[in-house]
């Protein structure tokens, strides 16, 4: 079973699990992340509020000068004699005296207005009105903010760019940047039109409003770069004394005499690398002296089990002796297997990559030669396991599927990292409630006592164990129809499996 299905077999999987990442140092960095845009966004919210109100203060201001001179403007040229208005414009051109570009054409000349905005509609809509308001004709009136690149500035077409540049020079932006122009047109007579254009005393003043500019991108992506490299540094060194950490707990449940984790890091790594290594040496100290006194038991009850045996033969009823004989013969058969049940589970070797085609090959080489009904489809799966452990483990399967079923079929499969051994046989099966059952010590069902009255209980157990400790598992199922299937899985390559001695569970 992978990961992902046992937590959400166990109902662990909740909505955050789904969506965050897996690992403590991505979850930290993401928390991070988060905070730093909040903050950014938070504070960039405020800054642009604040920077707008500013804007609009400082363009109401702008524009009403801005209109108060455009007034007098007007009001001077439509009182001047026609004749002399191209004099006056000349000398305004050439000497200057004026904040903006003046031109009387005879009729309007249109206006291509840039793209809108709050800030510009806001200037334009107080200058007009000012305008307004101070000239008092109810003559028409325009007001826009122009592009100055392309926009006509006289009747016959001609632009800014058309005309000598000491004529605009005192009056607008147009090098190195083009700053907006506000053109402001108004008719003074009935075939006369005043066209002046100038820019804000603050040329760029739209740009400046916004508060998203390139360089305070810049400068929020550096911060945001800043803080999770911070981050980055920082989690490692608090996540790899967790992974060490976790790591030998992998290593401790498989392999039981494990070296001590260093206690570095901060106060409550080292305080929880302190207990872990505590805890490792009692269970280690705990397990040795069972198994001792176990094995201990366990041979020194061959003993008097043989004195038994040689008391029995003085009795004189022939019948007594025999039930005295089946019950040490069966005493003597669970001695045994208690014996190699512990021999089974405490194996000194290391691991090895094993091919599973060859292995069971080699293990029904004897059956097969017999004629025994086997059949085989185990492709060249190689997994990083104990040797002989595995060979016990896979001869327990294959001998119980012989014994109890008559005829095999091995099979093997690979799937995300994992191989998988199935035994199938087609005998009675087991019942559903004792799948389970069966794996403990001693527990032998009714048909197998009937069909092998040697067996002791163990064999299952003991493969279980193997298995277990190499990372995998054990389970029976039933077949349909009849027979049974032991399924062995087993990790293809375990880097948690240190060298040392096989323990069971």
């Amino acid at each position: 079973m992978t990961e992902a299905a046992e937590a959400t077999a166990t109902g662990t999987n909740s909505w955050a699990d789904r969506l965050l990442p897996r690992s403590l140092r991505g979850r930290l960095m993401l928390t991070m992340a988060a905070g730093v845009l909040l903050s950014q966004g938070l504070g960039t919210a405020i800054w642009a509020w604040q920077l707008h109100e500013s804007a609009m203060r400082d363009a109401r201001e702008a524009a009403q000068q801005t209109a108060r001179s455009a007034a007098g403007a007007i009001r001077f040229f439509r009182d001047l004699p026609e004749q002399y208005r191209p004099i006056i414009t000349e000398q305004l051109r050439t000497m200057g005296g004026t904040r903006f570009f003046v031109q009387v054409n005879r009729s309007r000349v249109p206006l291509q207005p840039i793209e809108p905005s709050q800030l510009a509609d806001t200037v334009t809509t107080d200058v007009r009105s000012r305008l307004a308001g101070d000239l008092g004709t109810g003559a028409p009136l325009e007001v826009a903010f122009v592009a100055p690149d392309a926009q006509p500035v006289t009747d016959d077409g001609r632009t800014l760019r058309d005309l000598p540049e000491r004529w605009v020079e005192g009056s607008m932006l147009l090098r190195p940047r083009p700053a907006p122009l506000l053109v402001i047109q108004a008719q003074f007579e009935q075939s006369g039109w005043l066209l002046l254009a100038t820019t804000m005393p603050d040329p760029y003043f739209l740009d400046n409003a916004n508060p998203l500019t390139r360089d305070r991108l810049l400068l929020q992506g550096a911060t945001l770069l800043t803080v999770l490299l911070l981050v980055l540094f920082a989690t490692r060194g608090l996540t790899r004394p967790l992974q060490r950490l976790a790591s030998a707990a992998t290593a401790f449940g498989t392999a039981m005499h494990q070296a001590r984790v260093p206690e570095i890091g901060t106060v409550e790594v080292r305080s929880t690398a302190r207990a872990f290594n505590e805890m490792q040496a009692r269970i280690q100290r705990f397990v040795e002296d069972r198994e001792r006194l176990f094995s201990s038991i366990s041979h020194d009850l061959k003993t008097p089990i043989m004195r038994l045996k040689l008391r029995t033969e003085l009795l004189d009823d022939d019948a007594v002796r025999a039930d005295f004989h089946e019950d040490l013969d069966e005493l003597d058969v669970m001695v045994k297997g208690a014996l190699q049940s512990v021999k089974d589970s405490d194996i000194h070797e290391n691991l090895a990559e094993i091919r599973l085609d060859r292995l069971v090959e080699r293990l029904t080489d004897a059956a097969r030669a017999s004629a025994a009904p086997i059949t085989l489809a185990v492709p060249p799966i190689t997994v990083t396991a104990r040797p002989l452990a595995l060979r016990r483990a896979l001869g327990n399967l294959i001998d119980n599927g012989l014994r109890y079923g008559g005829s095999i079929e091995i099979a093997a499969s690979m799937e995300e990292g994992v191989a998988t051994i199935e035994v199938r046989d087609r005998g009675p099966g087991l019942p559903e409630d004792s799948l389970e059952e069966i794996f403990e010590p001693y527990v032998r069902l009714e048909h197998g006592r009937e069909a092998y009255r040697e067996g002791s209980g163990l064999g299952l157990g003991i493969a279980r164990r193997i298995a277990r400790a190499h990372g995998g598992d054990l389970r029976l199922a039933n077949r349909e129809g009849a027979g049974l299937v032991a399924r062995l899985s087993l990790p293809v390559v375990d880097a948690g499996l240190a060298a040392g001695t096989l323990q069971p569970e």
